[in-house]
């Protein structure tokens, strides 16, 4: 970026109400004054109200997407509408969808209502796999600006973070180094092995980023999007134990290669995503402990025993990694 940014201590210090609606009036929109936070710890997002319908106006985090980022994350979107594949686009002006208001970069984005996380029914199920198998044939090819899932983005950097994290114990730390070298190799060898076709992605998947009307589905939240494997978009969707986890994945990949055929061999990178998730969510807590925001909502992170209890996880992870995957029990 060319203009000066906060610091990483306080990223919104400057971001007050009246920064947000005169952003808002400055790419043509008519703010009425009524705004509401929404839950968002990367970034800020707000819904305001205008004069003839709500938006929701996004403030990126400084420091952590290129322009360039940013506009394969707008692009991307606007891909997936022009194909009517149900996700929201970002507001355009003379071609722009990314604007400035201060040190800080957002774009505006329709509002979209509807509950999160409730992607439970067989029927949207099917509906949702029907829209990643078309999502997935959209995102053929690679972003050029935007992170590779692999161990050398998300696994080594995710370990050193947490290494030298100052509430790792110290006598756990031993321990931890030996459980995330073995875990490393075996997430490594399970990459090499598959070496899965490489597709631009949605890249946080989960329940809470599908938004249900009642009548249909919207994907939301596409500020993780990325280059990766199509089981990246699908796993994180998959609750409960190992049979409900079999009975989402089936029902899924009945929409899903409605358009789009799945190799069930990526299966076997179920466990070693999610271990590599585990790992880089901690490690994101870690880095952002500098904002005041991170301690509010994460303070056992900073407990003694939850280091300890991540040693639990790891090793329960180390389990599944040397267990059979789950199987696609297909119709």
């Amino acid at each position: 970026m060319d203009r000066d940014t906060p610091s990483a201590a306080t990223p919104y210090a400057d971001l007050t109400p009246e920064l947000i609606l005169s952003a808002v009036e400055a790419v043509g929109l008519a703010p009425t004054g009524g705004f509401q936070a929404l839950a968002s710890y990367e970034n800020r997002v707000y819904k305001v109200e205008t004069e003839d319908t709500p938006w929701a106006v996004k403030f990126y985090r400084p420091n952590r997407w290129s322009d360039a980022a940013i506009a394969d994350e707008h692009g991307f979107l606007q891909e997936l509408v022009e194909a009517e594949i149900p996700a929201v686009a970002p507001l355009a002006r003379d071609g722009q969808t990314l604007f400035h208001a201060g040190p800080y970069r957002l774009a505006v984005f329709p509002w979209r209502p509807g509950r999160a996380g409730c992607v439970e029914t067989l029927t949207e199920r099917h509906a949702l796999g029907r829209h990643l198998g078309r999502l997935h044939l959209v995102g053929t090819g690679r972003f050029a600006a935007r992170p590779t899932l692999d161990v050398a983005s998300f696994v080594d950097p995710a370990i050193a973070t947490l290494a030298d994290c100052p509430f790792l114990p110290a006598d756990v730390r031993p321990s931890f180094l030996a459980i995330t070298a073995r875990l490393r190799a075996m997430i490594a060898a399970a990459f090499a092995d598959l070496d899965a076709p490489i597709l631009r992605l949605h890249g946080d998947c989960h329940a809470g980023n599908v938004l249900t009307d009642g009548a249909a589905l919207t994907l939301v939240d596409f500020d993780d999007c990325l280059n990766g494997p199509a089981i990246q978009d699908l796993w994180m969707l998959l609750p409960g134990d190992p049979n409900e986890q079999e009975e989402a994945l089936a029902a899924l990949l009945y929409g899903y290669e409605l358009f789009r055929e799945f190799d069930p061999a990526q299966l076997r990178l179920i466990e070693p995503l999610r271990t590599a998730r585990l790992l880089h969510y901690n490690a994101w807590i870690a880095r952002r402990w500098q904002d005041p925001a991170f301690p509010r909502t994460f303070p056992w992170f900073a407990e003694d025993r939850h280091f300890r209890e991540l040693m639990g996880l790891l090793a329960a992870q180390e389990q599944r990694l040397n267990a059979p995957p789950i199987r696609w029990r297909a119709p």
